[in-house]
């Protein structure tokens, strides 16, 4: 039974340039929530206990 979740967040994101240079792509809000969100909702609902996100430098919006 799968029990964690790898997520790869740590790309510059240069196809959504000039946007991403303000906020990470991760961060980009997609209806109401950050793209982020959805993910790790996703991860929990389906029973995961342990979620991990790479992040890269300078994208301490994530980690806030």
């Amino acid at each position: 039974m799968i029990k964690k979740a790898v997520i790869p967040a740590a790309g510059v994101g240069k196809r959504f340039y000039p946007l991403t240079k303000a906020m990470p792509k991760e961060m980009l809000p997609l209806l109401d929530k950050p793209v982020i969100h959805y993910v790790v909702e996703e991860a929990v609902k389906s029973g995961l206990d342990e979620i991990l996100i790479i992040v890269g430098h300078g994208k301490e919006a994530i980690i806030d």
